[in-house]
């Protein structure tokens, strides 16, 4: 039996006061699924942070060998997770799992993700009794809207930071998102929904940010959605 290869894979920004606990929850994961026989690895890219996370991560290296401390320069969130995903199929990944570096979601809810891998090319997890504070909820719903407004589908959760992908059907779905797209989870989503890939949403837990701030308010909020509807309309002219 082929062995199959799973990267965890976070952008991280400015979070020296998460990445430790972090990792620390999600390493044993990875061991976990080594344990079972699967080439596991978790890959976290610093970008660009002005504080210490990377040397943080580099100090976790030496106790966590299966850990990849990459450093790159700021390109935002969104632009980060591409770029860990072009190294996650670069290094021959047949899953791709992601989530964020600042604590709000929990490993033991990874399992019913992975138990179900053979049956969907995209499973995310859906936010459905949050911490996060109303902020972040009102950019959900926003973002949902405006889904359903370029895309004409409608998706659960577009951009939950926990989802699992099959290797294929993510390069697929990255042909139409542009280099350095801000919203890059979102517009996966829409896309794997309206080509009517199999898809799944789930629901999870959602914890508040354990440390570090919340860069995002009202005025960011109003301005992500403005520019989302131009962005998407770009991406649903291409799948026509």
């Amino acid at each position: 039996m082929t062995q199959e290869k799973i990267y965890f894979v976070m952008p991280a920004y400015n979070e020296e006061a998460n990445i430790r606990a972090v990792v620390e929850q999600w390493y044993p994961t990875v061991m976990r699924l080594r344990d079972q026989g699967a080439d596991a690895t978790l890959a976290i890219a610093n970008d660009g942070s002005k504080d210490s996370t990377y040397a943080v991560l580099c100090e976790l290296k030496t106790e966590y060998p299966h850990l990849e401390a990459i450093d790159k320069p700021n390109s935002g969130h969104g632009a980060t997770v591409l770029y860990l995903y072009r190294h996650a199929l670069a290094a021959g990944a047949d899953y791709i799992f992601q989530t964020d570096s600042d604590g709000q979601t929990d490993p033991a809810e990874f399992d019913q993700l992975w138990d179900a891998r053979a049956a969907y090319d995209l499973q995310v997890g859906h936010r459905n009794h949050r911490e996060d504070g109303l902020s972040r909820v009102v950019v959900t719903k926003v973002l949902k809207g405006v889904v359903r407004l370029t895309f004409g589908v409608s998706v659960t959760d577009a951009n939950t930071p926990f989802r699992l992908m099959r290797a294929e059907a993510l390069r697929s779905l990255m042909e139409q998102i542009p280099d350095d797209f801000f919203l890059s989870n979102v517009a996966l989503s829409a896309i794997a929904v309206k080509r009517g890939m199999r898809t799944r949403w789930l629901p999870i837990t959602f914890k508040p940010r354990q440390g570090g701030v919340n860069s995002i308010n009202l005025r960011r909020i109003f301005k992500i959605g403005r520019k989302a509807v131009g962005d998407f309309y770009r991406i649903n002219k291409t799948l026509k």
